[in-house]
């Protein structure tokens, strides 16, 4: 992966919803919205002074949300730092 630049999209794994897991409060805080499905389906990555995580959340109805999740290098914790509502199965993650 080149530094600054986003990886290939890959399928979510188990450490990439422990991720989603973290951050879903948070989201759900700046959404106003309660989710009852919340299923990583891909993701890219982006190494910065950390990393950031670009996340296809399913929520449910046919609906996705994209997140960006910050990671520091030296801080364990997650940083929802993103995110857009109203996408598709079908939208690729992009840079936002």
């Amino acid at each position: 992966m080149v530094p600054g630049g986003l990886s290939e999209a890959k399928p979510a794994t188990p450490e990439i919803q422990e991720i989603v897991d973290k951050i879903k409060p948070q989201l759900e805080e700046q959404t106003n919205e309660k989710y009852e499905t919340f299923k990583a389906v891909e993701y890219k990555s982006q190494v910065v002074a950390g990393i950031n995580h670009f996340i296809k959340v399913d929520v449910g109805g046919g609906r996705y949300i994209h997140v960006k999740v910050f990671s520091g290098i030296n801080d364990p914790g997650f940083e929802l730092s993103g995110y857009q509502a109203d996408k598709t199965r079908d939208d690729d993650l992009t840079y936002f």
